[in-house]
């Protein structure tokens, strides 16, 4: 073991917010250690946001080359080389991750630790190096970025056959014959939506009786009959109680469904039932900490936990899970030890972007949400195919949906499912932020043809 070394700060974790804090940090002239376990950059750039969306953009050119005669061009069988994609992905994850690693270790003050790191005590760490050896550190400020992995079930026979994670499926050199995703989230309409464009046959099992529960049920609705349009099987209200390997291969599954016992069998079956935090490694007990039962690490509205000068940041701490509230977590940090302010995480607005094509963009209430907070809610809706930029590009299934205070005139929340819907949504999140109204969304001049645009129609309704 090497001598011990006292930082100004460290950090635990090359997340989205383990990373730039590091930096800022450091520029600010605190010796600052972060310690990466595994690779640079996080779920974002190497599991999550970055290769699937790269993915998933190779998915809709094959949907668009597949309905090539709908825009009156002539193409010819489409077919999906997987090992072309899955390169695609490659390259850009190692280019993100190489070029966000040559930054850091070009940062004065600044030392990347590869290893698995430990507390040993309240202030300092254990490092099991790469190369066997360890190293202790120690510092009053240490943040935990540890993130999060996909959770794994205790299904029976689940341990005996071959299983594929929202990690492992962008490694196939093939498209799955017929795959089953257990689990009816996020992950699993991306991921489903995509291996069905690139040519399989996909099920998904989805043990509550709608999709997204936490959305506004049209909202759902919506969802579900544009995967089952695409040639989705969607199957609700299902209790995955056994798995078990079948002929030639194949997985099969017993479930129990609202219409009776079924077997389902597929030639890969893919897990996707949430995410587990990355604490079990931590030693968080030589620190007085304790998790939650979900694992997750407790903090207050500024990030730190019960143990002064320690903070939790990202995925490890709970709340949404998005790459862009890490970002926001590392923006409180600074603002509150490198410019002396008093940021905190209470009362912000949560938006976010699911990947299906179209996409949904959602920030703010719902309305059932807003209901159960005692507005008195005035509901806006339009169908995207009542959007002329939508009609020109022949993209138009969805709607946009807003629900505004009836007394203010203040836009409480905004649903987009829709071509580009994030981008929408982003726009009047921005009006949110603003305060302006939707009379003022009404009445904004905005340029023709174009998506926004549509936001003046869907405010006069």
């Amino acid at each position: 073991m090497t001598s011990e070394r006292r930082y100004d700060a460290i950090i635990i974790g090359a997340g989205q917010a383990g990373v730039p804090l590091a930096r800022s940090l450091a520029e600010a002239g605190w010796k600052t250690a972060l310690v990466e376990r595994e690779h640079v950059g996080g779920t974002c750039y190497n599991e999550g946001c970055t290769p699937t969306k790269t993915m998933i953009a190779s998915a809709q050119v094959a949907y668009l080359a597949g309905r090539a005669a709908d825009y009156g061009v002539v193409a010819g069988p489409v077919t999906s080389d997987m090992t072309a994609v899955r390169q695609r992905k490659r390259d850009l994850v190692e280019s993100w991750r190489s070029g966000s690693e040559s930054r850091l270790r070009s940062t004065k003050n600044l030392d990347l630790i590869m290893g698995e790191a430990g507390f040993v005590g309240p202030y300092r760490l254990e490092v099991r190096m790469d190369g066997g050896e360890s190293r202790l550190i120690e510092s009053d400020r240490v943040f935990i970025n540890t993130g999060a992995r996909p959770s794994i079930p205790a299904l029976p026979g689940l341990d005996e056959v071959p299983f594929l994670t929202s990690t492992t499926a962008m490694e196939l050199a093939e498209v799955p014959k017929h795959l089953v995703i257990l689990g009816g989230g996020y992950v699993s309409v991306e991921f489903g939506q995509m291996f069905r464009r690139f040519g399989g046959r996909v099920t998904i099992l989805q043990r509550r009786d709608t999709l997204f529960p936490r959305e506004d049920p049209d909202v759902a609705e919506a969802v579900a009959s544009i995967l089952a349009d695409d040639g989705i099987e969607l199957v609700f209200g299902a209790d995955t109680q056994r798995v078990s390997s079948g002929l030639g291969g194949m997985v099969s599954m017993d479930v129990l469904t609202t219409f009776g016992p079924r077997r389902i069998g597929g030639s890969h079956l893919l897990v996707a039932t949430g995410r587990t935090p990355n604490t079990e490694a931590l030693n968080l007990s030589a620190t007085g900490l304790e998790v939650a039962p979900d694992g997750h690490i407790p903090v207050d509205e500024r990030l730190e936990t019960k143990v002064r000068g320690i903070y939790a940041l990202g995925d490890v701490k709970g709340g949404p899970a998005f790459t862009h509230i890490s970002y926001d977590h590392f923006r409180v940090i600074r603002k509150n030890l490198l410019e002396r302010g008093d940021a905190t995480i209470t009362d912000r607005l949560v938006p976010y972007t699911i990947f299906t094509d179209p996409q949904l963009g959602r920030t703010g209430l719902t309305e059932l949400e807003a209901r159960e907070k005692g507005f008195d809610v005035q509901v806006f809706t339009l169908p995207m195919n009542q959007v002329a930029r939508a009609l020109e590009v022949d993209q138009s299934r969805g709607f946009m949906k807003a629900v505004v205070d009836r007394a203010t005139d203040l836009i409480l929340g905004f649903a987009a499912l829709g071509i580009d819907g994030g981008e929408l949504m982003a726009i009047v999140e921005v009006a949110m932020l603003g305060g302006l109204t939707a009379s003022a969304l009404r009445d904004t001049i905005l340029a023709h043809p174009t998506l926004a645009e549509s936001l003046n129609n869907l405010f006069s309704l």
